[in-house]
């Protein structure tokens, strides 16, 4: 079965009339996208990258052409549809932060939750998680302009990604800011698409961070020139040696736990699934129970075996899971102070 694009976009052209001119920001533009790429979109200032993307954050409509994001084509939706599609599919990063400054940090990153319906208690909740998770907890009740840039550009991120989008954009997030905190933020958003396998789309003109990028889309006077397939990015290792390296002794840590949910995706059902599915998770659980350092393969080739050694109960077990599913997605920000960024 073909893997579907989580963005693609088929002759997609974008037109501006200045004065009695007209000029073309992007002239059938065709890329496709998958789920977990870190892509960078590099070119001079006026090639087209930041118009792609506000396309694809459905911020404006082509001219002409279509673009696609998982299958569906955004000129099918109406009004209230491109805003739920901003509002859960798409986490936007602004070069300038655009953080509030009337609102303390929590309030700045719960803030997409409100325009859901999302109640007060838990948007907090999750606000807090991912404060956690870009190493800012003690500043929680500054308000941005308390902050330095790449503290602010850290909060964006956790507001960019509170509503578990498919997909991160990102415009220059590092322009405004010194070396060691572009660093930051870079080392930051590597560690992001790695562990959370989320999309994450980086503008730049800057050549250092090519490296990085899983695929490079080059763009020129509006027209893709090139597409580079980096078949050794340097991303995972700079996110390993630095924020994802102790992760790997706490599976499902860190941004692992900000994963984009299934509530989101319609090509996958709910988490309800009948009990005899459920047998292989159940086992896999009591296995790790008493082997912590086996590889996941070597797990599932020895469930049988280990279900009779294991002295918890298969009820027991049961009742743990239904639990488990029972608690929210963001929990109370275990592990994640473990991220060293």
């Amino acid at each position: 079965m073909a893997k579907i694009p989580v963005i693609k976009t088929v002759n997609l052209t974008k037109t501006f009339i200045i004065g009695n001119q007209e000029v073309k920001a992007l002239n059938n533009v065709n890329i496709e996208i998958y789920s977990g790429e870190l892509i960078i979109f590099f070119g001079p200032s006026g090639c087209g990258k930041s118009t792609l993307m506000s396309i694809v954050a459905g911020l404006q409509p082509p001219s002409s052409g279509d673009i696609f994001i998982r299958g569906e084509n955004l000129a099918d939706l109406d009004k209230n549809g491109l805003a739920k599609h901003r509002r859960t599919k798409i986490g936007i990063v602004f070069q300038a932060f655009n953080l509030i400054n009337t609102m303390n940090v929590v309030e700045n990153i719960a803030l997409p939750l409100a325009f859901g319906g999302i109640g007060k208690g838990r948007r907090t909740n999750r606000a807090l998680n991912l404060l956690e998770a870009v190493g800012m907890t003690e500043y929680k009740t500054h308000t941005p302009s308390e902050l330095s840039g790449g503290q602010q550009q850290r909060i964006a991120i956790a507001r960019a990604l509170v509503a578990n989008p498919w997909i991160v954009l990102t415009d220059e997030p590092t322009g405004n800011l010194d070396s060691k905190s572009a660093n930051d933020i870079m080392r930051l958003l590597i560690s992001l698409n790695r562990r959370s396998k989320r999309t994450v789309i980086l503008i730049t003109h800057n050549p250092d961070y090519l490296q990085y990028a899983d695929r490079v889309i080059y763009l020129q006077d509006g027209q893709v020139i090139k597409i580079k397939v980096n078949t050794k990015s340097k991303a995972t290792s700079m996110a390993t040696e630095e924020s994802v390296g102790k992760l790997k002794e706490e599976e499902g840590k860190g941004f692992s736990d900000f994963k984009p949910t299934a509530e989101t995706k319609p090509s996958e059902p709910k988490e309800e699934i009948p009990k005899k599915a459920e047998e292989p998770k159940e086992k896999k659980g009591k296995k790790k129970a008493e082997i912590k350092e086996k590889e996941p393969q070597e797990i599932e080739e020895k469930k049988e075996p280990q279900e009779e050694k294991t002295e918890i109960s298969e009820e027991e077990s049961q009742k743990s899971e239904e639990e488990e599913e029972e608690k929210p997605k963001f929990k109370e920000g275990e592990g994640l102070r473990k991220i060293k960024l």
